[in-house]
């Protein structure tokens, strides 16, 4: 594996641990702005918020840059963004930081993804992708109680300076040890890139992502209330059960890596069915510790692990080019916010539980989105759209053959 695929991943696990550092110092900003805690929350909508709907307008801006000089400039508006939080002195400013360090993240994921995909040879593709979302998943397990460790102990904004020192050197190993390239992706024109978004395919695929999320998120995003109420835990036992849920994203997301390239749609499928037994699990059984906990490990397993095989399908859908990948990053992060809002919509309406009910529906539902890539779904398409001729000569393919294969499409 390159050693670049691990400089993306050390890049992403920098951004996703200013997404979720305000999750974790909630009260202490609250009282250093000088607002209510869910005025802090609104916080982190605005972030996923300008990730979904800004994320793709900085990439085009970046797009005719080569990667290494793109990764730079986002870094710099990044790092711009998390010292404005650092010394934000109010309400306003600080969302308008959180704003723009989460366009700044979107556009990276989209960059490095695709980067990563000019780096690495078609058969490996999958796991380098999966490497380099473990910087996703490594936020989760390191990123949020390191950075709540030290926002506790030296006060919220140091927690701020210390992800701009952590993006500063991720910054200085990037230069030294991502080569120079030409333009990250596909290489087209912007107008070609736009060009695949006509395709119908694409959208489902994309609205595939949207819901594994969606289906994940509306349970994890209530993970603490439901087990301490709900199940009976402690507060203090809580983040080692988030620990070991964060341990079993980061296996998960490196069995899926090796699957990806080979078994992409029988992958997502395993994972979707998986998720909503394991989410209907946890709605009937959250008020059993044991069962509720390895129902909750393993939403953790098949749930934001998928990345590796979603990405895979989205690059051989549409390209593999960095607005792709963006917009593919925007229709997961609406995954969050639909998971989490809707998840909040069931609470007050049917209690704690209704969430993981919300979740295994996500999940069904996303299945339903695979079904035209069935097989037999796919031979009577075939089967109805290209009717075999009674005469003439016939068009020879090599056996085995596959016109969907990343190695026949390209980068």
């Amino acid at each position: 594996m390159p050693r670049a695929v691990y400089i993306l991943a050390l890049g992403i696990f920098a951004m996703v641990t200013s997404e979720f550092v305000v999750a974790g110092l909630m009260p202490q900003m609250a009282e250093g702005l000088h607002v209510t805690v869910p005025q802090i929350g609104y916080l982190i909508t605005a972030f996923a918020v300008a990730m979904a709907a800004g994320g793709p307008f900085l990439t085009m801006a970046v797009a005719k840059l080569p990667p290494r000089t793109a990764l730079m400039t986002l870094f710099a508006v990044f790092l711009a963004g998390n010292v404005l939080a650092a010394t934000a002195p109010g309400y306003a400013v600080m969302t308008t930081a959180r704003i723009i360090t989460g366009v700044a993240s979107q556009a990276f994921f989209g960059v490095a993804v695709s980067l990563c995909v000019q780096l690495t040879r078609p058969e490996v593709r999958g796991r380098a992708i999966a490497v380099v979302m473990n910087g996703l998943m490594l936020g989760t397990l390191l990123g949020l109680p390191l950075s709540t460790l030290v926002g506790e102990r030296f006060g919220w904004r140091a927690a701020f300076w210390a992800i701009t020192a952590l993006a500063l050197v991720t910054a200085a190993v990037t230069l030294a040890g991502i080569p120079p390239l030409e333009r990250a992706g596909s290489g087209g024109s912007l107008r070609e890139e736009l060009g695949v978004f006509r395709n119908p395919k694409l959208w489902l695929v994309l609205s595939t992502s949207t819901l594994i999320i969606g289906a994940t998120f509306s349970a994890f995003s209530y993970f603490n209330p439901i087990l301490t109420e709900v199940t009976g835990f402690s507060t203090g036992t809580v983040p080692a059960l988030l620990i070991a849920y964060g341990a079993t994203t980061v296996l998960g997301n490196t069995v899926v890596g090796r699957l990806a390239d080979r078994r992409t749609v029988p992958v997502l499928a395993v994972g979707l069915v998986l998720n909503a037994l394991f989410l209907t699990g946890f709605a009937l059984l959250a008020d059993m510790p044991a069962p509720a906990v390895v129902c909750m490990l393993g939403i953790g397993l098949v749930g934001v692990t998928m990345n590796p095989a979603m990405v895979t399908r989205v690059q051989r859908t549409g390209n593999a080019g960095p607005l792709v990948n963006t917009v593919h990053s925007s229709f997961i992060t609406l995954g969050v916010i639909l998971g989490s809002s809707l998840g909040a919509v069931a609470i007050e309406t049917w209690g704690l539980r209704a969430t993981l009910w919300l979740g295994a529906g996500m999940a069904v539902l996303g299945l339903t989105t695979l079904l035209p890539e069935h097989p037999g779904a796919a031979r009577n398409a075939r089967g109805a759209d290209s009717p075999r001729p009674t005469s003439g000569p016939r068009r020879l393919r090599a056996p085995g053959a596959d016109l969907n294969s990343p190695c026949l499409q390209g980068p």
